[in-house]
């Protein structure tokens, strides 16, 4: 059920629905995708949302989601964090989530880090509480994802609040850090919990669809009930990328990819897996036939040249590290291998958010809608295609029976 609305809503969120062009008789859902140390490129975004807004994100959404560094994010926001608070506590937990393991490699001797500090930090930030009593101290619906290895299936540990004031969900009772530590398990980074890895190693980095669908469909103890609090013609949909790597590869290196060959793949397939799926949820809002229904506001960006040249400029970059301390001058080696683990580049992915929540103002945007172009792609993802390439090569059967099989 979340918290009161329409009629019932609190001036200050009437106010900040007003500033964000929210209708105040719909529910407002945030979204936020998992993305290792580039989470903190979400958080400025946050930021600036909750300066728009005039109050923070737990007072402003009915219900938070989130997988792997989204989820940690939205356990934060659950127990009532700002965003500018989460930042400082967000810089210490990264600092103890890629923790080295004596000898760790992510090929060779995996996993590459170990969470025993993370773990004893993430204790200290949110104790030993429930979902449920997490999800009750500022009135939020919640769920964060994992993929349970062992049942073969995703886990969905959600939360929400019914009309008579009890809380609904079949894991409400389990403790909040277990699921935030379950859902940013990633195989050969980390050691799974148990049975539990990485909410985002399938097809839920992006948690959109998945939180839409529980709100929607599964909010409800009592099935035969009234229609869900969350009804598909009365939400507004948040979702929050963490930066995504483009991975161009030229069609003449496709045979001979850059070094060893096993490591190649198994990191294009990790990247690109949660990629394709996260961009057919967002297509699927967008398309013509739900778009008119549901108001869906995403906000993502692509670490490449071109996309960042599309941002506010700044000279703030460590020269040393970067060749330049202007982020326009950034080249495609720098940008094109940010590792979710790569905490060398946490610094840059800090800037590059600072300067896309500026672009997002400056652009008239405000959070108010979503960041597309004219032909309803995110703005600041670059695409790159070759139809005429395509046509030409798959029509002929000389090039077909001539290529390497």
């Amino acid at each position: 059920m979340a918290k009161p609305y329409q009629n019932n809503i609190s001036t200050l969120r009437k106010q900040a629905f007003e500033n964000l062009n929210i209708d105040p008789s719909r529910r407002v859902i945030l979204c936020l995708d998992g993305g290792g140390m580039r989470g903190i490129l979400t958080i400025q975004l946050l930021k600036k949302l909750e300066a728009i807004a005039g109050i923070p994100c737990y007072q402003l959404f009915d219900m938070i989601a989130g997988t792997s560094t989204g989820g940690i994010i939205a356990g934060l926001i659950t127990t009532g964090h700002s965003a500018i608070d989460i930042e400082t506590m967000y810089i210490n937990l990264v600092k103890e989530v890629f923790d080295e393991k004596f000898l760790g490699n992510r090929f060779i001797n995996p996993p590459a880090f170990t969470k025993e500090k993370y773990r004893e930090l993430l204790k200290g930030v949110v104790n030993d509480i429930t979902l449920q009593k997490a999800c009750a101290i500022h009135d939020l619906d919640l769920m964060i994802t994992a993929q349970d290895i062992a049942a073969a299936e995703e886990t969905f540990f959600s939360c929400f609040k019914q009309d008579d004031g009890s809380y609904y969900g079949t894991y409400k009772d389990v403790l909040l850090r277990a699921v935030m530590e379950a859902t940013m398990s990633a195989p050969t980074y980390f050691y799974p919990l148990e049975r539990f890895v990485d909410g985002g190693t399938t097809t839920y980095n992006n948690p959109a669809l998945a939180a839409f669908m529980e709100a929607v469909s599964y909010s409800r103890a009592d099935k035969n009930a009234t229609l869900s609090e969350y009804q598909i013609s009365k939400i507004t949909l948040f979702s929050f990328g963490t930066g995504i790597s483009r991975q161009f590869i030229k069609p003449t290196q496709t045979l001979n990819p850059h070094g060893i060959d096993l490591v190649f793949w198994l990191n294009w397939l990790m990247t690109e897996t949660g990629q394709d799926a996260s961009a057919m949820q967002v297509n699927a809002f967008r398309s013509p036939m739900i778009s008119k229904t549901i108001d869906f506001r995403r906000f993502q960006i692509s670490l490449d040249p071109t996309a960042i040249k599309k941002i506010p400029n700044t000279d703030t970059l460590n020269e040393k590290k970067y060749h330049s301390k202007w982020l326009h001058d950034l080249t495609e080696d720098i940008l094109g291998n940010i590792d979710m683990a790569d905490t060398s580049k946490f610094d840059l992915m800090q800037v590059i958010g600072i300067q896309m929540a500026e672009y997002i103002v400056q652009s008239g945007n405000n959070f108010q809608k979503d960041l597309t172009d004219s032909r309803f792609n995110d703005l600041l993802v670059t695409t790159s295609g070759d139809i005429v390439r395509i046509q030409k090569q798959m029509s002929s059967t000389e090039w077909l029976d001539g290529f390497k099989a």
